[in-house]
C-alpha cells in the first residue's frame, strides 16, 4: 500500500542523494530513462502473467516462467507479447534480471548498457518503431559519462543504486489511478526547479497548464489536440484529464520536439500516463523549419486539430533560418512575416494554422506580443480584423523558473461570431510568493476559468473589449489600456483634512456594512457640517456590536447550517471510496459544491472558500483518500506503518525505523483526543523545565555583569564556553562555603535548580517515551467510533471556523477602513495650529531658561 506522495518523497530524496554534484537537467535523463526501462520490463511480466494464465504466481516464479517459455518458444512468444503492447522486453534484458545480478554480486553496467541497446534493437523491427526508437540511445542514456563516476567502479556503484531505487515498485499497479504518471510529473517539475534556466526546454509551471488546459477542455468535442512545442507533453495530459473517460479513450496525442531528449522523455511521459502507442505522435524535430504535420494530398491546408497548446520559447532569435516565405502556407493568413529577431508570432501562427474551424488554441507568450509594433503590430491587426483573439489573460511575472518576465495566455478561436469582444483578464495581481517564485494558487486559476467561462466583466479585474475600443486603441492589446489597476487606498479630502470630519462619501463606499448592519453604522455617525460626519465610539466598540448584530449572526448559522450538511455528504463519500480512479472525480466534486455554496450568500469570497478545501485535499485528503481507495475506512484507520528517520550525515547517512505511525490517523490526534491527561502531564512538567532553565540563566547572567574585581564562588562555578554552571564544580564549592553565607546560598540554590533540571529532563523522556508506545499499540485497537472522530477532526477539525472567518472578513475589513479615516481626519488644521502654537511656546520658555543660567 504505497501512495503517490510517498512515491514523490521517495523518488526525489534518492534522486538527490545520487545525483551528487551531476546537474539536473542532465541527471534526469538517466533516472526518468531507467524508471522508464523499469515500466516496460513490468508490462512485459505482467502481459506474460495475463496471457499464459499465471494470475496467482509470485513475480519470481512468472520470470522464471518466462525465461522457460522463450527457451520453448522463443518469436512466436515475443510477438505475442509485442501484438498486446505494441513492445517487448527479452528475459535476460528484464530489469528485474538487473536487481538478481546485483544481489548476487554480478552486477556490470554493461547489462544495462546491452538491454537498452537489445531493447533498441528489437523495437526496430516492429511495427510500432517510430514510438520508442532512439529512447535509450546513448546521446541520452550515455553510461560511459564520467559525471556519474570517474572510474568504471563509481559508475557501476552510483548505476547500481540508481537500479535499486526503483526495485520494489510495481509500475503496472501504480498506473492505476495514474499514481505512476503523477509521480513522473512531479520528478519532471523537481527537476525543472533544480535546473534554472534549463527548464524551459522541459517544463511549462503546473499552474500555467492548468489554466489553458480547463480553458482549452471546455470546447465542444475534442478528439485530436496537438503541441507544437511538445516539452515534456505535461500540456498534453493536463488537458485530457479534464476530459471524460470516452473522449481520453479516443484523443490522439500529437506534439513535436526539437531537442531530442526532451523528445524521449515526452514520448516516456504519455506512455506512462497509460496512453497507448497507436493514440500517440511524436516528432522530433523543429517546428518553424518546415511544417508538421502535413497532409501530402492538401499540404496547403494543414492537418487540423480540434485543440492546440503551446508554451513555446520566447522571443527566438534568428528563427527563420531556413529562409521561409510568406508564401508559406502557415504565414498567409498574417499578411507578412514576424520579425526575425523575435519568434513568438511565428509559433503563434503555426499553431493557428492548425488549429480546426471549431476548436480552441492556447499559447503562452512574453507580454510584448501585445503591444509591440513593426510587423508584430500588422500581424495582430490581421488577427483581430480576422476576428480569431478570443480572450488575452495576463499572468505575474516569476512564474516560470527560467524567466523572470511576466507572461501572457492568448485564447485564439476561428469561429468566433461577428462582432464579439475581446475578453481582457488581468490576473497579474493574483499569486502568492513561494521562495524566489510566484504561484498561482487554486482559487486564482478558478477564477480565471470562470471569468473566461461567464465571460464577466468586473472591475479592475477583467474587461470585454470591443472592436471600436481596440481600434481606438491602435490595435494595441496591452492589458493596462482596457483595465485600470484599483488602487485599494482611500482617496484624501482637503476640506476634511482642513475643517475636520469623514466625508460622508467614504462612509457610503463602505458597502458591506452599508448593507448588512445599516442602522448600527447611521447610529454611530453624527453629522458635523453638511456632508461630513464623526464617530460617536471607538471602532473596537462597534466592531463588537457589528459581528454581534442579528442579520451578521443569522447569517453565519445560516452559512454553518449550509457547510454541516457539506460535510456530511462528503463524510460519507471519501468513508466509502474504493477506486483510487474516482479520487480525483471526488475533490472535483467537493471543489466545485463549496463555491455554488458560498456564492448563494451575499459579501462571501467564494473562491477563498475554494481555497481552503483546496489546501485540505493537498495537505491531507488525496493522500488518505488513496489508502482508503486501496483498503477500507476503517482497516487503514487501524493500520500503522514503520516510521522511517535519516540517521547520520554523507557516507554514513541511512534511513532506520523510529516507532510506528498511523496509516490514516494522526498520533499527535491520538494523543490530544485519547491520552490527554498524560499530554498535560508532560507539558506540565516542560512549563516547570522552562521555569528553571530560565531561572537558571538569569543567575548565569548576574554572574557575568558582577562589578566586583573579588571572584564569586559562583563564577567559579561556571562555564563560560557553554554559559552553564558546572554541576561538579558546584557541589566541590559547596564542600569548601560557609553555611549561611551568601556564596553557599547561591551555589546551594544553583544545585537545587540543576538537580531539578536533570530530575525533569529524565521525567519528560520517560513519560514522552510511554506516551508513544502507548500511542502506537493503541493505533491498531481504535474503535470505529474512535476512528471517526479522529479523521472527522483531522480532515474538518477547523473548516468552520475558517469558513465563518469568510462572513466576518468583509465586515472586519471595512471597519478598518472607518478606524482608518477617522485617525486621518482626527488632527485639522486648527489643531495643528495650535500644536505648533504649543511648540513655539515651550521652545521659547526653553530658550528663556537658557539664557537665565547663562547670566
Amino acid at each position: 500500500m504505497i501512495t503517490s506522495d510517498e512515491i514523490k518523497r521517495r523518488l526525489w530524496d534518492g534522486a538527490n542523494e545520487l545525483r551528487g554534484s551531476m546537474d539536473a537537467s542532465r541527471y534526469k535523463d538517466y533516472m526518468l530513462g531507467l524508471m522508464f526501462y523499469k515500466f516496460l520490463s513490468d508490462k512485459t511480466i505482467d502481459t506474460f502473467r495475463m496471457t499464459s494464465g499465471m494470475k496467482q504466481q509470485t513475480e519470481k516464479e512468472v520470470i522464471e516462467a518466462y525465461h522457460e517459455n522463450y527457451q520453448q518458444y522463443g518469436d512466436q512468444l515475443v510477438k505475442m507479447i509485442s501484438d498486446v503492447l505494441g513492445y517487448y522486453v527479452l528475459p535476460e534484458h528484464l530489469y528485474q534480471t538487473w536487481i538478481s545480478a546485483i544481489r548476487t554480486g554480478e552486477f556490470e553496467v554493461q547489462k544495462v548498457t546491452d538491454s537498452l541497446n537489445n531493447f533498441e534493437r528489437t523495437i526496430a523491427v516492429t511495427g510500432d518503431s517510430d514510438d520508442f526508437k532512439g529512447l535509450f540511445s546513448s546521446s541520452t542514456l550515455d553510461l560511459t559519462d564520467t559525471a556519474l563516476g570517474s572510474n568504471l567502479n563509481e559508475r557501476n556503484k552510483n548505476i547500481k543504486e540508481l537500479v535499486l531505487l526503483f526495485a520494489d515498485l510495481n509500475m503496472v499497479a501504480l498506473q492505476k489511478g495514474d499514481v505512476l504518471g503523477n509521480a513522473y510529473e512531479y520528478l519532471i517539475g523537481q527537476f525543472a526547479m533544480e535546473s534554472g534556466k534549463k527548464a524551459g526546454e522541459f517544463y511549462t509551471p503546473p499552474q500555467v497548464s492548468e489554466v489553458m488546459a480547463q480553458i482549452v477542455a471546455k470546447t465542444k468535442s475534442i478528439k485530436s489536440i496537438y503541441d507544437p512545442t511538445v516539452g515534456s507533453g505535461s500540456l498534453l495530459l493536463t488537458v485530457s484529464k479534464y476530459l471524460s473517460e470516452d473522449e481520453k479513450k479516443r484523443l490522439a496525442y500529437y506534439g513535436q520536439e526539437k531537442n531530442t531528449a526532451t523528445y524521449n522523455l515526452t514520448r516516456m511521459n504519455l506512455l506512462l500516463h497509460g496512453v497507448r502507442p497507436e493514440k500517440m505522435t511524436i516528432s522530433n524535430g523543429d517546428t518553424l523549419a518546415e511544417d508538421w504535420p502535413e497532409d501530402p494530398q492538401r499540404p496547403n491546408d494543414g492537418v487540423q486539430f480540434d485543440a492546440v497548446v503551446m508554451n513555446p520559447p520566447y522571443s527566438v532569435k534568428n528563427w527563420n533560418k531556413s529562409n521561409l516565405k510568406i508564401s508559406d502556407p502557415r504565414f498567409e493568413v498574417a499578411g507578412v512575416l514576424p520579425p526575425d529577431s523575435k519568434g513568438d508570432y511565428a509559433f503563434l501562427l503555426h499553431g493557428l494554422f492548425h488549429l480546426g474551424q471549431q476548436g480552441t488554441m492556447a499559447i503562452v507568450l512574453p507580454h510584448g506580443v501585445l503591444f509591440r509594433g513593426g510587423s508584430e503590430g500588422e500581424i495582430r491587426k490581421r488577427l483581430l480584423a480576422k476576428n480569431y483573439i478570443d480572450t488575452i489573460i495576463g499572468l505575474p511575472d516569476k512564474l516560470f523558473t527560467n524567466t523572470g518576465i511576466p507572461v501572457t495566455v492568448l485564447i485564439l478561436k476561428k469561429n468566433r461570431p461577428l462582432g464579439a469582444p475581446v475578453l481582457m483578464i488581468d490576473a497579474s495581481k493574483t499569486f502568492v510568493k513561494e521562495g524566489k517564485q510566484n504561484v498561482l494558487q487554486e482559487k486564482d486559476i478558478a477564477k480565471i476559468v470562470d471569468t473566461y467561462a461567464t465571460s464577466s466583466e468586473e472591475v479592475g479585474y477583467s474587461h470585454l473589449a470591443t472592436r471600436d475600443e481596440i481600434v481606438e486603441n491602435d490595435y494595441n492589446l496591452n492589458i493596462p489600456r482596457y483595465i485600470e489597476t484599483i488602487d485599494g487606498e482611500v482617496s484624501h479630502d482637503v476640506d476634511a483634512h482642513l475643517c475636520g470630519g469623514i466625508p460622508f462619501k467614504n462612509i457610503a463606499e463602505l458597502k458591506v456594512l452599508q448593507e448588512s448592519v445599516p442602522m448600527i453604522i447611521e447610529q454611530a455617525l453624527k453629522e458635523v457640517r453638511s456632508g461630513y460626519v464623526e464617530l460617536t465610539e471607538p471602532v473596537a466598540a462597534l466592531t463588537k456590536k457589528v459581528l454581534n448584530d442579528d442579520h451578521v449572526s443569522q447569517k453565519s448559522k445560516a452559512v454553518e447550517q449550509q457547510l454541516k450538511v457539506y460535510l456530511d455528504k462528503y463524510w460519507e463519500l471519501l468513508k466509502i471510496i474504493d477506486d483510487v480512479n474516482g479520487v480525483t472525480e471526488l475533490r472535483d466534486a467537493m471543489l466545485l459544491e463549496i463555491k455554488e455554496l458560498l456564492l448563494a450568500f451575499k459579501h462571501i469570497n467564494e473562491y477563498d472558500g475554494y481555497q481552503i478545501i483546496a489546501e485540505i485535499w493537498k495537505e491531507k485528503l488525496t493522500e488518505d483518500a488513496e489508502i482508503i481507495a486501496l483498503t477500507d475506512f476503517y482497516t487503514a484507520g487501524r493500520t500503522r506503518v514503520p516510521l522511517m528517520v535519516t540517521k547520520g550525515t554523507g557516507k554514513k547517512k541511512r534511513e532506520e525505523q523510529d516507532g510506528w505511525i498511523g496509516s490514516i490517523v494522526s498520533n499527535d490526534l491520538i494523543k490530544k483526543q485519547l491520552f490527554s491527561e498524560d499530554v498535560v502531564a508532560i507539558e506540565e512538567k516542560e512549563a516547570r523545565l522552562s521555569e528553571v532553565e530560565a531561572e537558571l540563566m538569569d543567575l548565569v547572567e548576574a554572574v557575568k555583569v558582577e562589578d566586583s574585581d573579588e571572584e564569586s564562588a559562583l563564577s567559579e562555578a561556571l562555564n563560560e564556553k557553554e554559559d552553564a554552571f558546572t554541576i561538579g564544580l558546584v557541589r566541590s564549592l559547596l564542600k569548601e562555603a560557609t553555611k549561611g553565607n551568601t556564596d553557599y546560598t547561591l551555589l546551594k540554590k544553583v544545585e537545587d535548580f540543576l538537580n531539578e533540571k536533570t530530575i525533569l529532563n529524565r521525567e519528560v523522556k520517560r513519560l514522552d517515551q510511554e506516551l508513544k508506545q502507548a500511542t502506537e499499540s493503541r493505533i491498531e485497537t481504535l474503535t470505529n467510533e474512535e476512528i471517526d472522530d479522529l479523521m472527522h477532526e483531522k480532515w474538518f477539525g477547523s473548516l468552520v471556523s475558517k469558513v465563518m472567518r469568510l462572513v466576518e472578513n468583509p465586515l472586519t475589513e471595512e471597519l478598518a477602513v472607518l478606524e482608518q479615516l477617522r485617525n486621518r481626519y482626527s488632527k485639522t488644521l486648527s489643531t495643528l495650529e495650535e500644536e505648533g502654537n504649543k511648540l513655539e511656546q515651550e521652545l521659547e520658555e526653553m530658550m528663556q531658561q537658557l539664557v537665565v543660567s547663562e547670566s
